[in-house]
C-alpha cells in the first residue's frame, strides 16, 4: 500500500523525456512551430489565411501538422513582417513574385515591394525608413517654431 505513493521513479535510459527533438524532416503540430517561431498560435492560423502558400496537413478534428517547407516559409514570412518591416499586402507580392523562393532570397528580396505601413511614408520601409520620415518630420516642426518666434 506504500508503494503507491511512494515518489515516482527517476527517469532513466528505460524512460525517455516527453518531448525530444523531432528530426528535421518530422512534421510538427502548430504548438511546436509557434513555440519554434516564437508566435501565438492564433498568428499562424491568421497566415495560413492570408499566404495560401502556407498548407499545412489538417487531421481528423482539424488538428494541423505543419511539413518541413511550411516552417521554412513561416519563417521567412515572420522575417520579412517582424524583422524587415514588411506590411501583409508587402511578403504576398514577395510570395507571388517568388522572391522568397530559395535559401538567400530573404536578403534579395526588394524593398519596394512591401506596401507602405503609415500615410506619408516612402516606399522605402521598415525601421530605418521610419526613423527618417520622422527625422524630416522633425525638421519641418524645428523650423516652424523657429518662424513662429520671429
Amino acid at each position: 500500500m506504500s508503494d503507491l505513493f511512494d515518489a515516482p521513479p527517476a527517469a532513466g535510459p528505460e524512460r525517455s523525456p516527453r518531448r525530444q527533438a523531432k528530426s528535421a524532416e518530422a512534421f510538427r503540430t502548430i504548438s511546436e512551430v509557434a513555440h519554434e517561431l516564437e508566435v501565438p498560435q492564433h498568428v499562424l492560423r491568421f497566415w495560413e489565411s492570408r499566404f495560401p502558400q502556407v498548407k499545412p496537413l489538417k487531421r481528423a478534428g482539424g488538428r494541423r501538422y505543419y511539413r518541413p517547407d511550411d516552417v521554412v516559409l513561416l519563417r521567412r514570412i515572420r522575417q520579412c513582417l517582424y524583422d524587415q518591416g514588411y506590411t501583409i499586402k508587402g511578403v504576398q507580392k514577395l510570395l507571388r513574385e517568388g522572391a522568397l523562393k530559395g535559401e538567400g532570397a530573404l536578403a534579395r528580396a526588394p524593398a519596394a515591394a512591401a506596401a507602405p505601413a503609415r500615410r506619408g511614408e516612402s516606399k522605402e520601409t521598415g525601421p530605418r525608413a521610419a526613423l527618417i520620415e520622422l527625422r524630416r518630420e522633425l525638421q519641418e516642426l524645428r523650423d516652424l517654431l523657429k518662424q513662429g518666434g520671429r
